[in-house]
């Protein structure tokens, strides 16, 4: 489980020659270098070096820095961005999406993240959502470890680690959260994968027992509205509806990620009152992310038009694989 952003996909930057064993700084050659920079999107001046790299049960885990950039990969696939300069910056845009839900639930508190990556979502609730504690569970031991040694992400009093899958740790809890987050991604023979178990109506109802009144969930999918994976963001928005009264839609424009957001709450917002209210909590010191005009004004209450023709998911029938494999056709 972790995070995840769409421009590599497919594109392995494990195959490259001169790849150090783990905790091994290796410097890949001049040629090889440019190509993986401009897999990364960085400039062909700068070099890039693997500064971790191992299999972990789950994935091909590698760290590379390049310039002031350090990258958490996933079978090729980037994962995490952090600034190595100021660790607040360098991520990717569909994680500040992580933010929308305190327009729902202002006085949130308690936060549940499944998936840990690098920990950009949490380091950031951290900084700007200072009443906050949060409870992450992540299934790879690895990303745990990557993530503490070369992410800064630390455990505290406000943020507890649990090694488990997310289903499970939801259907063992006693408490409840103010705000849920996903970002997880499993790895299938299409590329990155939601997993099916945290994709149905089943969880979703399991999630909803466990989120407070004015509860919200947001869910960072791999797609576009329009195109490309289109039918697994309608699938899921599909099937959150079945569960959340109100389910809106954040899509990035620097990436292909659209974070869906459900609330418990019936009350129905619209773009208007959605900048009315986040601003107002911006003046007020509730939203303090720096970019959150802008995030704003990505808001979409209309429903993809896959929605109409994709399936709800259930535990019974929840083909996520092949509608990422029709997707990518």
């Amino acid at each position: 489980m972790f995070n995840r952003v769409a421009p590599m996909e497919n594109r392995p930057v494990r195959r490259i020659a001169g790849v150090g064993a783990s905790h091994r700084r290796t410097r890949i050659p001049r040629a090889i270098a440019a190509c993986v920079l401009l897999l990364l999107g960085a400039a062909p001046a700068l070099p890039a070096v693997v500064v971790f790299d191992r299999y972990s049960p789950y994935h091909h885990v590698q760290v590379i820095e390049t310039g002031t950039l350090r990258i958490l990969s996933f079978d090729g696939t980037r994962e995490t961005q952090m600034s190595l300069t100021n660790p607040l910056e360098g991520h990717f845009e569909y994680t500040e999406y992580f933010h929308m839900p305190f327009v729902w639930n202002p006085e949130a508190c308690n936060v549940l993240m499944i998936g840990l990556g690098g920990g950009s979502t949490q380091r950031s609730f951290l900084h700007y959502h200072t009443n906050t504690v949060i409870d992450t569970v992540e299934l790879d031991p690895v990303v745990v470890e990557v993530a503490r040694t070369y992410f800064g992400v630390t455990e505290s009093a406000r943020h507890r680690i649990h090694l488990q899958d997310g289903r499970v740790f939801l259907r063992r809890a006693t408490n409840t959260y103010d705000i849920i987050l996903l970002d997880a991604y499993t790895k299938t023979r299409y590329g990155s994968s939601i997993p099916p178990h945290l994709a149905t109506k089943e969880f979703f109802e399991l999630a909803r027992d466990h989120m407070s009144t004015n509860g919200v969930l947001a869910y960072n999918v791999i797609g576009q509205l329009h195109g490309w994976r289109a039918d697994i963001i309608g699938a899921i928005y599909r099937t959150m509806k079945e569960v959340f009264p109100q389910v809106y839609l954040f899509p990035a424009r620097t990436s292909m990620n659209v974070v869906l957001v459900g609330t418990r709450s019936a009350e129905p917002y619209d773009a208007e009152r959605v900048q009315q209210v986040g601003m107002e909590l911006a003046r007020k010191g509730v939203l303090t992310l720096p970019t959150i005009s802008t995030r704003l004004r990505a808001f979409s209450n209309v429903a993809p038009r896959a929605a109409r023709s994709s399936p709800v998911l259930t535990d019974d029938r929840a083909p996520v694989e092949s509608l990422a494999r029709e997707s990518n056709r």
